[in-house]
Formats: structure tokens, sequence, C-alpha cells
């Protein structure tokens, strides 16, 4: 088979960085478009990075006409919802006009698969877990809403361009590469496990948002997936629709969830000392808890998740931690 030609915006940050490298581990051909407001450049192996933004819609579709391009995978968001609350005006002129700007060039340059990074914020607080993607679509901040509305839009190209899209809605996203070159890398970090991380390795506290909630010690409980199982989701997803499938949705997590309690316990014994958190009040918004289920994933494209135990996870992230302390 030909090599794919593969374009990933904002393959510079986080999830796609990681992504980026096992596409290239797949044998694909990747060029990485990111305009590095939140991504780095040292996230991207030498000769791949076109420093643009998705905004700019004619350079854009030259460049995946120069590089006939066969399908997208798109990162270029911004993921922050306590700053969507802030500067909503930003999340939706970045998450959905760029997004906007991405789907026409791919119209112009003819290019007819996108996976898209969606999230599990698109159900907002919903009523049961595990959650499921027939649950109500009811985002509760902007974040989320941006994510909606490219969904949505997501739908109409393809019901009217024929433009298929996979949206992977993803949980709480963590971890790092096992050979430590790769890890989250936010600026400002918001993210739990970096930030209790951060707090050994530095003795400054991590605040515990709430220990009164309907769990088992009182703190949220949430779906750690490794980063790697959700980049293998994102190949998955790819090949699935370069080989002819439909438009589809779909949840990515583990299943089972982990308390906040839990996670510092699990960075205890991996780092071998005690983490200094303080216990602060609920944050306005925050679930009891937050679980994927992910049966359609698994049933539909085959994905499995080898290295989401919460050990795992630690062992990965605090790895990374150390080596960029």
């Amino acid at each position: 088979m030909a090599t794919r030609r593969i374009l990933v915006t904002g393959g510079a940050g986080y999830i796609g960085s990681h992504t980026v490298r096992l596409l290239l581990e797949r044998g694909y051909d990747v060029a990485v478009v990111d305009n590095l407001s939140r991504g780095y450049r040292h996230n991207v192996p030498a000769g791949l990075l076109y420093a643009m933004d998705v905004a700019d819609t004619g350079v854009l579709t030259e460049l995946m006409r120069q590089l006939q391009t066969e399908a997208v995978v798109h990162f270029a968001g911004f993921i922050a919802v306590g700053e969507s609350m802030v500067e909503p005006a930003r999340y939706f002129t970045n998450n959905v006009s760029g997004s906007l700007s991405l789907l026409a060039a791919m119209q112009d340059a003819d290019v007819k698969h996108i996976v898209f990074s969606s999230t599990a914020a698109v159900y907002g607080n919903p009523h049961a877990v595990p959650i499921l993607e027939t649950f109500p679509i009811q985002p509760v901040n902007p974040y989320g809403e941006s994510k909606v509305m490219v969904e949505t839009m997501l739908g109409w190209f393809d019901r009217i361009h024929h433009l298929t899209s996979v949206c992977l809605r993803y949980f709480n996203a963590s971890g790092g590469a096992p050979d430590g070159a790769l890890g989250e890398e936010h600026a400002p970090e918001t993210h739990l496990i970096p930030l209790i991380l951060r707090a050994v390795l530095t003795g400054k506290p991590v605040t515990v948002f709430g220990d009164d909630y309907a769990t088992p010690d009182g703190t949220c409980i949430r779906d750690y997936i490794h980063v790697e199982d959700l980049a293998e989701a994102h190949i998955l997803a790819l090949e699935y629709l370069l080989a002819g499938g439909a438009s589809d949705q779909f949840n990515v997590g583990t299943g089972f969830g982990h308390s906040v309690m839990e996670v510092i316990r699990a960075v205890e014994e991996v780092a071998g000392q005690k983490v200094p958190y303080t216990m602060g009040t609920r944050r306005a918004g925050d679930p009891a808890s937050l679980v994927a289920g992910s049966d359609k994933l698994r049933a539909k494209l085959g994905w499995q998740p080898r290295s989401s135990e919460l050990k795992t996870i630690v062992q990965h992230a605090w790895d990374f931690a150390r080596k960029h302390a």
C-alpha cells in the first residue's frame, strides 16, 4: 500500500505530538501545522513542522494540495475549561472559526477525511455513569460548547460535501511516552497529575478541590486515559475513515474511575515521597464522577487500552517530570 499522507494540526501539543510519533512509527507520511501558541517546536521531529495558523485558509489549502494530503487529524484547539469561562471569545474564535477555516481548506483541496479531537465536556454534567455516546449533549462551559459546534459543522460538511469524520470524545488524557521524551507541558498547567508531580518536585502544596462529594473518599472521580492509548485511538479512527467508514462519534476512556486521593496515593508510591497538598472547596461545575463508556469504540474499531493502569500512567508522567524539571 502506498504511504498515506496525513496532516496533523496542533501536532506540537501534548496529545498531537504523541499521535505524530505513532503515525511515523506506523509508516505514515506526516506533516504538522501548529502556530506554536500552545505547542512546542521541540515536540516535532525535524522537517515536519509548518509554523502557521489553521485560520490561514488559503495558505492551508495550498499546503494540502502541495503535500497531496489524504486526511487530517485535528488537535489545534484551546482546552482549558477555566480559561474559557473568562475568555469565551478566544475559545470560539480559535476552536470554532479555526476549525471552519480548516474545513474550508479541506474542501478546496479535496481532502475528504478528518479525525477530530473532541471532549467529554460535550456532555456537561451527565445524569449517570458510565457516560454513553447516546447521552444528551449539554455542555456547561464555552470550551465544551466550542467542541459541540465543531461536531455540528462536521455533520453538515459530511451531509453536503461528503467529508467524513470521526469525533473522539476523550476523558482525562494523562501520562507520557515511556522513554520520557514526550509528556505534559501546558502553560499554565491545569491537569491534576502534572500538578501533583510539580508539588512533589517543588514542595509547594497542590490544592484538592473538595472532599465532600458523594464518592468513597469524598474527592472527585475521573477516568484517566494514557496518552499512548489515546494516540492509538486516533490511528484506528484514521484507518477506519481511509477504509471508507462512515462519520461517527466515540468516547475514549477506560471505563474505570480514580479519585483525586487515589491519584495522590499512586504518586506517593511511584515517587517514594509524600505529596504536599491542601484541601480547598469545590469548584463550581465539577461533577462528582466522570467515567467513560467506551464499548462502542472497542466494538467498532477494535480499540483496547494497554497502558492506562493508574500506576503506569503516573510512572510515565513522573519520568517526564523529573527529566524536564
